[in-house]
Parts: structure tokens; C-alpha cells; sequence
């Protein structure tokens, strides 16, 4: 076989991963705080975007050094009607009033505003009064007043603490112990670290801190700076003078109580069956973690990117929320200003570049507010059951029957469900959720969803009576009689997930909840 050299043409089709296309995958997938602050790095590197405030863009207003020839620029001619009349109400001379008002006094028109009471009421008034009353926003003429911002913070633990360290103890020595130890106190109330490691890097004897320690855990509220859970149960047992030997004993081996081992508890604490019940509901009464009584980080709610409401005739209407579509514009009255004056290549591609970004940015966030409405729409008509009559009628749903309904991939569809909320007349859903493996059914009719069966599981458990608690092959068999065909190790990995304990220790908890009622 001879080699040689010969040169074909050949036309191929390929998917280039361009910026523009890599931007646009990436804003996909991002919520919508992650998107805002995204669009708010473009707007400070792009000059050519701008906020959407509702009104036509223009051209920004002159500034600075810029301002006197802009003005020495415009040409002098008539004023019409309108400008002389407002020239004319920004006279507010005394004089320049009275005479539109038909030559009448101020004094007749206005008798509470003028004249010497509001002479008087003006030398009366303390300083600052004028910067106050000039606005009727407290003082502000900017649009950045909040009310909410002079309401009092919320005390944390680590200062209502910090103020009881400040009354009890007066030595400078051991409130400097007792401040390092109270930094090392968690937001469940509970010493974090060791009191002997505390003293060998301060530098003092172990009983110092000790009794540093042992004041701290007097504080409010009950059962603080403890360090285990014994402890803390024990400080707010003292503090109710119910410490005695056979609470000593229940609270030492607090292993059985978590194994509901009440005949075990009977024999270590050598009560009655009255006396452990007494006991346990006294325990039960007291705070595990008193330090979460106060306030520590704030709760963000979640913010749904798409509502959906029922409308008069049953159907479904799905709309985005616009508060979390970022609006921006490209101002094309400011590109052909500056253009127009660009001299050199390198200026004309900078704003080239920029506009073509601009564009591009603008046409990548209406297409995925298309594409989240799409997909949103989709799931709405997929999962209506579940809307109209609840989570018993959660369908089967993967990624790919979505995405061959809108006709798109299913990466894509997975990257518009990410971080994305969706809030529904059955409350506030992950996009994701909606989303659920199959389990067939038992007489081969139409699958269930994992979701649905879950919650069937904790429908049966919930029922469950102290006589008559549910085995995991029993729930298979009740199951299986509603026509869903599942696996006893299913049934236990359902149950797991939704932290139900096993049948023998739900038997525990409804006998002892019994016993103590």
C-alpha cells in the first residue's frame, strides 16, 4: 500500500464552549442572591449597563468640571409658557407670594404658620430642631431610611452572660477567667473546651478556674456553661431542690434512659414504678440546651423564585418573581456618545467588547427567566395531583420526561432546578423536590412515588397505638395490600431517613409516655 499526501475538505458540526455560552450555563444554575451579586460585578465593570428604574435610559448627568460647559452650552432662546412659570413658583420671596396671592398678607392665609408665635416658637426650639422638621424622613432626604434599623438588637447569650460575669465577680483575675471561659461557651449553652487546658494557658492553679467555673454555672439561665448534658441536667436539678440521691442516680445513667430501659433505671435508682415515672417527667420538664433561648445568627427565609396560584376554574398559574430578576439595560444613548469621540483602536474594542457584553448579559438573563418559567410550567402540570389533593399524590418525576416535554437537555433542566424555590398553594418547594424515583406497584398498575411512599410509612407509624406497634415486615404487608410493592430494607431506609426509631424502641417511648401520663 503506497503512502502520499493528499488535502480533503470536510464539513463537520462541533459545540465551541464559548464565554458567552459559558456565562449563560452559569447563570443557569445560580440562585437568585448569588445571581444578583453577579449583575451587581458586571454593572461596576461594564459601563455600559444600567439599572432598569422603570424609565427610558439616558445619558448621565453632567458632573463636576463637566457641568459649567454643559450649561454654557445651551443656547438661549424664548422660554415658553411653562418655563416662566416655573421659574415664577420658585420664587418664594414673602413679597413675590403676596402678590400672587392678589396682594392679600401671608399673615390672612396662613395666621398659624406666620406672625410672631412662629417667631417665638422658633427661638424656643432646641438645636438641630430644624435639621429634623426641614425633612419628614427624621432628618434624611435620601430613599435609604429604614425604621427597622433603630429596633433593638436582639441580647445574645454571650452579652447577657458577660453582664452577670460583670456583677459577680469583682476580682480582675478571675473575671479575666471567667471571660475567657465564657468565649468558650457555645450557642447551646454548653463549655466547649477544658477547664485544665484553660488553666495551663492562663497560667493558674486548675481550682482557680474551677471556682470561676462553678460561679458561671450559676447564672441565668439554668443549667449554662455545663459541660456534658449530666451537668446541665443537674445544675437545674439543684436549683430546684430535687437533687437527691435517686435523681443523682437516673441522672448518671442517662445511657438507659436513652435506651428506654425504665427496668433497668428502677433497679440503678431503687424506686417504684410510680417514683420513675415521677422521675422521668420531672427530667423531661428540664431545658437540654437553655443557652438556644437566646437570639445568635438571623433566619433567612427563603424567597421563591416562581409562585404558583390556583385560578377560579381549577387550572394552575405559574409566575416569576420578579423581585428576584435582576433588571438591567444596555444605554445606547451613552455608547454613541462615547463612540463618537473614540480616537484610538484600542478605546473603539474596549467599548466594543463592552457592549457586545452587555448585550449578551441582558439576552442570557431573559432567556433564563424563559427557560425557569418553562421548566416551572412543566412541573406544575406534571405534579397538578399533588397541588390539588396533597403528597399522597406525588407522581414519579425524573429529569429526563421534563426534558423532552420542553424539548431541552437534561443537564440544562437540572441546572434550572438548582437552588431554585417554587411556592405553591402546598407551601414553599425546592424545584428538586418535585423530582422522585418510582416504586411499582404491586398489581402492575401505575408507580408510586418514593416521596408518596414515605409519607404513607409515617401515616402507618403515627397511627401506631402502645399495644399494637408496627414491624417493618408488618408495614410491608400493609403496603403491599394499598397495591405499592416495596422491600422490607426500603422500608427501613425510609424509615431511617425520617428518623423514626425502630419498632422496639417506638414500643419504648409510647409505654413510658403512657406509664408517666
Amino acid at each position: 500500500m503506497a503512502l502520499s499526501q493528499r488535502l480533503q475538505l470536510r464539513q463537520t458540526q462541533s459545540l465551541v464552549m464559548t464565554p458567552q455560552l459559558l456565562q449563560a450555563i452559569k447563570l443557569l444554575q445560580l440562585s437568585h442572591l448569588d445571581l444578583s451579586a453577579y449583575v451587581e460585578g458586571e454593572l461596576e465593570r461594564n459601563p455600559l449597563l444600567e439599572r432598569d428604574s422603570g424609565d427610558e435610559p439616558g445619558v448621565p448627568e453632567p458632573n463636576g468640571a463637566d457641568a459649567a460647559p454643559a450649561l454654557a452650552e445651551a443656547p438661549a432662546g424664548p422660554r415658553d409658557a411653562a418655563e416662566e412659570w416655573m421659574a415664577d413658583a420658585a420664587d418664594t420671596s414673602r413679597s413675590s407670594i403676596e402678590d400672587r396671592l392678589g396682594g392679600t398678607a401671608l399673615d390672612n392665609v396662613f395666621p398659624d404658620e406666620s406672625g410672631p408665635g412662629l417667631s417665638r416658637l422658633a427661638e424656643e426650639r432646641p438645636a438641630g430642631y430644624s435639621e429634623w422638621s426641614a425633612v419628614g424622613n427624621g432628618g434624611r432626604d435620601d430613599d435609604d431610611y429604614n425604621l427597622e434599623a433603630f429596633v433593638a438588637a436582639e441580647p445574645t447569650l454571650a452579652d447577657h452572660l458577660a453582664e452577670q460575669l460583670a456583677l459577680a465577680v469583682t476580682d480582675p483575675a478571675e473575671r479575666m477567667i471567667g471571660q475567657y471561659l465564657l468565649d468558650m461557651v457555645n450557642e447551646s449553652g454548653y463549655l466547649a473546651g477544658d477547664p485544665a487546658e484553660v488553666a495551663d494557658k492562663l497560667g493558674c492553679p486548675p481550682e482557680r478556674v474551677e471556682a470561676v467555673l462553678a460561679t458561671l454555672q450559676t447564672f441565668n439561665p439554668s443549667g449554662v456553661c455545663a459541660r456534658n448534658l449530666a451537668e446541665c441536667l443537674a445544675i437545674q436539678l439543684r436549683e430546684n431542690d430535687r437533687f437527691d440521691p435517686a435523681m443523682q442516680a437516673l441522672v448518671a445513667h442517662l445511657d438507659l434512659l436513652a435506651k428506654r430501659d425504665i427496668a433497668g433505671l428502677k433497679r440503678k435508682c431503687g424506686v417504684s414504678d410510680e417514683d420513675i415515672a415521677d422521675m422521668i417527667a420531672e427530667i423531661r420538664r428540664l431545658d437540654p440546651k437553655p443557652g438556644l433561648r437566646f437570639g445568635t445568627t438571623t433566619v433567612q427565609p427563603v424567597v421563591p423564585d416562581v409562585f404558583v396560584r390556583q385560578a377560579p376554574d381549577g387550572s394552575f398559574i405559574i409566575e416569576l418573581n420578579s423581585d428576584t430578576l435582576p433588571k438591567v439595560l444596555v444605554n445606547q444613548t451613552y455608547y454613541a456618545r462615547v463612540a463618537g469621540r473614540a480616537k484610538k483602536d484600542t478605546e473603539k474594542s474596549y467599548l466594543s467588547d463592552c457592549l457586545q457584553s452587555a448585550a449578551w448579559l441582558v439576552r442570557a438573563l431573559d432567556q433564563r427567566a424563559k427557560t425557569i418559567l418553562k421548566v416551572a410550567s412543566e412541573i406544575v402540570r406534571q405534579q397538578d395531583a399533588f397541588l390539588t389533593h396533597g403528597v399522597e399524590h406525588l407522581r414519579p418525576l425524573n429529569l429526563k420526561t421534563v426534558a423532552d416535554a420542553i424539548s431541552m437537555h437534561e443537564s440544562t433542566v437540572s441546572r434550572v432546578t438548582a437552588n431554585k424555590y417554587m411556592a405553591t398553594p402546598r407551601g414553599t418547594f425546592e424545584l428538586k423536590f418535585f423530582f422522585t424515583s418510582a416504586i411499582a406497584a404491586a398489581d402492575g398498575g401505575e408507580a408510586h412515588s418514593a416521596e408518596a411512599v414515605r409519607h404513607r410509612i409515617k401515616q402507618l407509624i403515627d397511627a401506631e397505638t402502645p399495644d399494637d406497634v408496627l414491624s417493618d415486615d408488618t408495614i410491608v404487608e400493609k403496603l403491599r395490600a394499598a397495591g405499592i410493592d416495596i422491600a422490607r430494607r426500603t422500608v427501613a431506609k425510609y424509615r431511617e431517613a425520617m428518623r423514626i426509631p425502630s419498632s422496639v424502641q417506638r414500643r419504648r417511648d409510647k409505654q413510658m409516655k403512657a406509664a408517666v401520663v
